[in-house]
């Protein structure tokens, strides 16, 4: 099993395109803390509003510490160094996080579908925005 994920590295990493891979399996990691967040939220009687941004506030944490040591592998230096990069993290997740209220908004409100499936729907553009922000701009080398 190492063999093979050592092979399957190389092979990505040659690609120039292991950061990616890694970006999309915490990325994946990451949607399900946030799913499952808000189904647990909603399940307990919150609102869907309330719901999403429980399950932002803790899918944002587990993703800037995922992506800082895992995918970006960012060493800051200092404490300084570490609060700027935390800093722009949580900043493009609140745009992030107004696209996923767009998003929610457009689903439920306007199309009518339930608010699980348009939660899932939502997190495709989700995922691609936070990549490009965080590969251009806040983890950049």
């Amino acid at each position: 099993m190492l063999r093979l994920y050592r092979n399957i590295k190389g092979l990505l990493l040659k690609r120039g395109i292991w950061d990616l891979f890694t970006y999309i399996f915490f990325g994946a990691l990451t949607t399900l803390v946030n799913v499952v967040v808000f189904s647990m939220s909603t399940s307990v009687g919150l609102s869907w509003v309330f719901a999403n941004f429980i399950a932002w506030i803790l899918s944002v944490l587990f993703a800037f510490l995922t992506n800082k040591i895992w995918v970006f592998h960012s060493k800051t230096r200092g404490p300084r160094a570490f609060i700027w990069e935390f800093f722009k993290f949580v900043f493009a997740r609140i745009v992030s996080l107004g696209i996923d209220y767009g998003f929610m908004v457009i689903f439920i409100n306007l199309l009518h579908t339930g608010d699980f499936i348009a939660k899932l729907l939502t997190q495709f553009a989700i995922v691609f925005a936070n990549y490009f922000f965080s590969k251009f701009l806040i983890f950049k080398k």
